[in-house]
């Protein structure tokens, strides 16, 4: 007898996978959906692990805080799985603290306080203009924007607007979109000044030249308000983890370590082959997954070889991001002035974030952690000679291994399997220790209890987020690629096509806009 087919299959286990499953068995009338995970993990880039001995920490390897002023579908998500959860599973979230006064900048061998940017700028070393001189690095950005696409920084504008008026903006005579950021940005300020903007503002890929039409509003949603984020007691991957359990009740099914090699247009759907021989068929098929995901599995999939569909495919470029967690027997960090936010340097390791306790307060006693090292673009290959090779698909031959850091978590039988199956390497402990010392202005560190790190640029993720390419019209690509070969039952949703890219927020936006527009499922809230 043959196999049922199923209504709906989606590959991919992230957000907006089993968004769409759950949306789709509870308010689409479907019956049969599968979730295909080619992971043993639910949540994508949310990965929130317990480090060793602190129960009152979630180390976020991935994703981390959202912003409920400028996201109002992932603030909407958590309200309505709220409703009905028990306290058990309750979503809770704290004021998540970044920039704080007194936290360190160390820029050019120069050791400076955040407020001295505005209080002692002649203290700064760099060679700014007398217009840009005081400025903190948000600031210079978002007056260089001004300049860029006038009256887009007024207050009380929405970000649709503001999406709005830099996708029909020109600047130089040029559509905006056919400009990239870094482009515009150095026509509006010094290179001293952006060069200051990028080291200071913790970021490289944020400046870099993608479309300017898309970095523009995406910049100022992040930086070009006081944000207010918020951070996620029990880890922001409790949000994919808790829909997963709803979408279970409601009679889907979720299959791990489903690895899809591609997938054949069918009379009555579409034919999933998976890696180890077998074969899903169902009438509708969701490919919620980034570009590198899909990159993987065009050589086996006909569609997406389809000229207007790698077209589409291909209007994102997939952007490198690394984290590094440490934990301590005690918060030294204190000795140098600072409790929470986090400290930027022109050093390897970018950023570092104080780590606060659940409940978003600091840790001022007992065992502490660090986001030691928060880097992303090219300063991720100062780290390859430390670690294993990048992973990827289909890559002949076995790397050596490098020497593992042993840690508290070597000793524990409760030890988180993510924080294990992620330990960093000795050598690299080794050079963030050296860093922080040098950033924070102090002889004498304690030695790390533990450590791990996570590269999101290895398969099947290829990077933390996704950017659009320069010359590419977002507003209309992001419609098209939701079904990229119209009348065929085959769609794609996730972070990478959408107008909040890198965030939780952009995966919902698209799963939104598909599942309305071919499921009738209407959005929540």
């Amino acid at each position: 007898m043959p196999k049922e087919i199923y209504d709906v299959a989606i590959v991919g286990g992230g957000v907006s996978g089993v968004y769409s499953a759950w949306r789709l068995l509870t308010d689409g009338g479907k019956k049969r959906v599968v979730v295909l995970e080619s992971s043993d993990h639910i949540g994508g880039r949310l990965l929130s692990v317990s480090p060793p001995q602190i129960p009152y920490m979630k180390a976020e390897l991935g994703g981390m805080r959202i912003l409920p002023a400028v996201q109002p579908l992932i603030t909407n998500l958590i309200a309505e799985l709220n409703k009905t959860a028990t306290p058990n599973d309750y979503i809770e979230t704290y004021a998540f603290p970044v920039d704080q006064p007194d936290n360190i900048s160390y820029l050019r061998g120069t050791h400076l306080r955040l407020s001295d940017f505005s209080k002692k700028p002649a203290k700064v070393p760099y060679r700014l203009t007398f217009q840009e001189f005081g400025q903190t690095a948000s600031q210079l950005v978002v007056n260089a924007i001004e300049q860029i696409v006038p009256g887009i920084t007024a207050a009380g504008l929405t970000d649709e607007q503001r999406r709005a008026m830099a996708q029909a903006a020109s600047f130089n005579g040029q559509p905006l979109y056919k400009q990239g950021f870094w482009q515009v940005l150095l026509c509006v300020m010094s290179d001293e000044a952006y060069q200051l903007a990028v080291v200071a503002g913790g970021y490289e890929t944020t400046l870099s030249n993608w479309n300017a039409a898309d970095a523009i509003p995406w910049y100022l949603s992040d930086f070009g308000v006081t944000p207010e984020y918020k951070g996620f007691k029990k880890g922001f991957q409790q949000v994919p983890l808790t829909v997963a359990e709803r979408l279970k009740k409601a009679g889907g099914e979720i299959r791990f370590n489903a690895k899809v090699s591609g997938f054949d247009q069918t009379t009555d759907g579409a034919e999933i082959r998976l890696q180890d021989g077998s074969t899903v068929k169902a009438k509708a098929l969701i490919l919620a997954m980034p570009r590198r995901a899909l990159d993987l599995i065009a050589p086996g999939s006909q569609l997406l070889q389809q000229p207007q569909v790698a077209t589409l495919i291909g209007s994102v470029t997939p952007r490198p991001l690394f984290k590094l967690f440490t934990t301590y027997a005690y918060p030294w960090w204190l000795s140098a002035g600072v409790q929470k936010g986090r400290t930027t340097t022109d050093l390897p390791v970018r950023q570092t974030y104080y780590w606060p306790d659940d409940n978003g307060q600091p840790a001022t006693a007992g065992r502490a952690m660090l986001m030691a090292s928060y880097d992303d673009g090219l300063n991720i290959g100062f780290w390859d000679g430390f670690r294993p090779k990048r992973k990827r698909a289909n890559q002949p031959g076995q790397f050596s291994e490098p020497e593992w850091f042993v840690g508290a978590s070597e000793q524990s039988a409760n030890a988180d399997p993510e924080w294990l199956r992620n330990r960093a390497p000795a050598a690299m402990v080794a050079e963030v220790q050296r860093q922080l010392g040098v950033v924070h202005g102090l002889q004498f560190l304690p030695p790390v209890a533990d450590a791990s790190f996570k590269d999101w640029g290895d398969d099947p993720f290829g990077g933390g987020w996704n950017s659009w390419n320069i010359g590419v019209k977002s507003n209309e690509v992001k419609e098209q690629i939701l079904n990229p070969a119209p009348g065929a039952p085959v769609y794609i949703c996730g972070e990478a096509y959408s107008d909040a890219q890198g965030w939780v927020e952009g995966a919902l936006q698209t799963a939104d806009l598909m599942l309305g527009k071919y499921f009738g499922v209407k959005p929540l809230g």
